[in-house]
């Protein structure tokens, strides 16, 4: 018997060296190579083998009938695509305690009603796991608890119980006897997930993974288990904040755009429906540098208030800094502002928060960060009542967003009045109640007219409309 080949891999990235490397040169990573034994392969024939399956004409196939089984929260149901999809793998991952545990746990008490649940830990204890639950009040008869960080052992108590739904908490944690790398390495990872995914596949299952992230804030491990799984979940939020988004990386069973919403409580996590109402009722009234602004997470509008804080800079260079939305995409519309209306950014310091932890993805929120932005430059107090939203070309003009009777409702909904939106999105088809102002603009010099600043700026502001 040949002695196996020892080889070098990556941890981050998967790339092989037959010596170790301080620096990963594909990558970039430090300190990321771990030793593995590589077991040579004996050379064989060619031979053509009989296929298990045969080819079937696309217009013979039938659409499959995916069973989805709710989780006992909507807000998860709804990143899932419905639910929980039967024979599916869904990866998990967030920062240290963050709740994905106690999320795990919470519905397992609603799946448990009808199926059976195995929940696998190779970080906790089984006393360490039942004190958890009782301060959840979880009490279901058809769950299952298993310390135990051997696959085979794993998978042989799959066999004996024959869960509906399994869980692992944590994918890293795992390992396989013939391999002698450690713990979360790639090859432990890798063939770990590899087993417990065909399991769920040929067994019915559903399979939860959890799985950590590295310091880069990336899952941790190889980048192929991303690709073995149906979908991947990410949760984000700060430990110090009560607030939780889940967010769908991948998903084969649903959309990408959708996301959930939770607060940490004493029970455990709990759902927040209507996010916008929760991020609106903390709005301080009568501030510059405040507007609201709306934008879609799939099918769902969200309002969120952005903030803009502008004071004079002690530095040769302003400082800038942008929480909850892109930094390039802020430089970009504050250059529009000082080319096009001659606002001085570039002699001030410029911080940009969105409240409530939600991340602005979308064009859209191009139109209310700007009007944030000049609020927050000129001192002058937006509206209370006043939303605005839409995208920001570089000329300055006011581009069309899509899903605008979405937004216009959700805005007439939380008692908005005034609606600052692009006026190629004003149609006779758009109808709103008595009372409410659409305001259509074309560029963001007319955005300043409506904001209603000082009486010199609104006349210099129609006038260049007017040109």
């Amino acid at each position: 018997m040949k002695t196996p080949k020892i080889m070098f891999v990556c941890r981050e990235c998967g790339a092989t060296s037959i010596r170790w490397i301080g620096k990963c040169p594909d990558c970039g990573s430090w300190d990321s190579y771990d030793e593995e034994q590589m077991q040579e392969e004996k050379t064989k024939v060619s031979v053509r083998a009989t296929p298990k399956n045969k080819a079937v004409p696309f217009s013979e196939l039938e659409q499959p009938d995916y069973l989805r089984a709710k989780t006992g929260m909507a807000e998860l149901d709804r990143v899932l695509g419905g639910g929980l999809v039967e024979r599916s793998a869904v990866l998990l991952s967030g920062e240290p305690g963050i709740g994905k545990s106690t999320l795990l746990l919470q519905i397992c008490d609603e799946l448990s009603r009808d199926r059976r649940v195995l929940y696998v830990s190779g970080e906790e204890s089984t006393g360490q796991l039942k004190l958890r639950a009782e301060r959840l009040g979880i009490k279901g008869e058809n769950i299952f608890l298993l310390t135990e960080t051997d696959v085979e052992a794993i998978l042989g108590e799959c066999d004996r119980i024959q869960p509906q739904v399994l869980i692992i908490d944590s994918v890293q944690t795992l390992t396989i006897e013939r391999f002698s790398s450690a713990p979360g390495s790639i090859t432990q990872v890798r063939e770990s997930a590899l087993s417990l995914i065909h399991y769920g596949k040929n067994s019915g299952a559903a399979v939860f993974l959890v799985g950590h992230v590295n310091k880069e804030g990336g899952i941790s491990g190889p980048k192929i288990l991303e690709h073995m799984v149906d979908a991947v979940l990410y949760f984000e939020g700060e430990r110090t904040n009560s607030y939780r988004i889940i967010r769908a990386i991948k998903n084969r069973f649903g959309s990408t755009n959708e996301i959930g919403v939770f607060q940490m409580g004493e029970r455990g996590l709990e759902e927040i429906p209507n996010p916008s109402e929760v991020v609106m009722a903390e709005r301080p009234k009568n501030t510059s540098g405040s507007c609201a602004g709306c934008v879609m997470q799939g099918s769902r509008p969200i309002i969120s208030e952005i903030q803009a804080l502008v004071t004079k800079t002690t530095y040769p260079v302003g400082k800038r800094t942008a929480d909850g939305f892109d930094y390039n995409r802020m430089c970009l519309l504050m250059a529009v502002l000082e080319k096009r209306m001659g606002l001085r950014f570039y002699e001030n310091d410029v911080y940009l928060n969105v409240a409530g932890g939600i991340r602005l993805d979308e064009p859209s929120a191009d139109l209310s960060i700007a009007m944030a932005l000049i609020s927050g430059i000129t001192d002058r107090v937006i509206a209370d009542d006043l939303i605005a939203f839409g995208e920001i070309g570089l000329a300055g003009e006011v581009r069309a967003v899509s899903h605008i009777e979405y937004r216009v409702k959700e805005a007439v909904r939380l008692g908005f009045t005034k609606i600052v939106l692009p006026k190629k999105n004003i149609t006779p088809a758009l109808r709103v109640p008595e009372g409410i102002a659409l305001i259509g603009i074309e560029n963001i010099y007319q955005a300043l007219a409506n904001m209603k600043l000082r009486k010199q700026a609104a006349d210099d502001a129609d006038g260049l409309s007017q040109n």
